[in-house]
């Protein structure tokens, strides 16, 4: 995308989601955050943001439904953080695309899983089965993984787990159909499909459960979620204090509240071990 209708897009995105434009004269105390709809944008409002207005910030909430406005609209101003993405889709992202964007810290994730309404189990596959999958190359290699471990497919030798596509696949074991499909589309997807991959947030978002997944991966450091910002930012004030926030017990006691399925993050862990380890506990 050229940058001029990219700038033209961004703003008439800002305009219609009630976004700001970035001002010199901006409260360093107001902040705007977007997410992705469902738990993320849960972990904002449940857990964060009481803990950053006790601190005087104003929090302003925007949910996108897609992976690919966030960065754009993060790199240009009209946000300060966002939420909703792990280190390889970032990393790739803003390399792709020349955005100036850095992690920030890690938070507690939903895991990627396989999901199905026409079947009970994955034993009952059959060949020709219909799988969806995301179609943003970082989460698809991780399905297409799973897929390898299951046996469905075979990837051929010394692949790249990161970096793998439908190219990759050596044998098609199974002989299933496979799917791409945006993440966001992954949970209607399964009226139609005999199994579907769903990102944890979308799945959440849908109203189903972690707990019905058919296979749930076990999420590695690379595709832990995180908070990104502009790489000029993160030595800002509202930086190490939003850091700070996801790295709380006030946090760590939301997340076990209400978020109990997630993989937690090794900041959340170290608090656990060390309250764990407290004489009388």
């Amino acid at each position: 995308m050229q940058a001029p209708r990219r700038n033209l897009l961004l703003a008439a995105l800002a305009l219609s989601l009630g976004i700001a434009a970035p001002s010199y004269a901006k409260d360093p105390k107001e902040l705007v955050i977007g997410t992705s709809a469902g738990p993320y944008a849960d972990q904002i409002k449940l857990g964060i943001k009481p803990i950053l207005e006790k601190q005087g910030y104003k929090i302003k909430l925007v949910e996108f439904n897609d992976y690919i406005q966030p960065n754009f609209a993060l790199a240009e101003g009209s946000l300060d953080a966002n939420v909703f993405q792990h280190i390889v889709y970032l990393n790739e992202f803003a390399a792709k695309n020349k955005l100036p964007l850095a992690d920030l810290v890690k938070i507690p994730t939903a895991p990627i899983a396989i999901y199905s309404k026409k079947h009970k189990a994955l034993t009952e596959v059959k060949e020709g089965a219909t799988v969806a999958m995301p179609n943003d190359p970082t989460n698809q290699a991780r399905a297409l993984v799973l897929l390898d471990q299951l046996g469905w497919i075979k990837l051929r030798d010394k692949f790249d787990p990161i970096k793998a596509s439908e190219r990759d696949i050596a044998v098609n074991v199974k002989k299933i159909k496979l799917i791409s499909l945006e993440a966001a589309q992954l949970p209607r997807s399964l009226q139609d499909t005999d199994y579907s991959f769903v990102n944890g947030n979308y799945a959440l978002a849908a109203g189903m459960k972690l707990k019905d997944a058919l296979l749930t991966e076990k999420i590695s450091a690379n595709y832990i979620n995180l908070v990104a910002i502009r790489s000029a930012d993160k030595d800002k004030q509202f930086a190490k204090d939003l850091a700070a926030a996801y790295r709380s017990r006030e946090f760590l006691a939301v997340t076990n509240k209400y978020f109990p399925d997630y993989s937690k993050t090794e900041d959340q862990l170290a608090l656990e071990a060390a309250g764990a380890a407290k004489p009388g506990k």
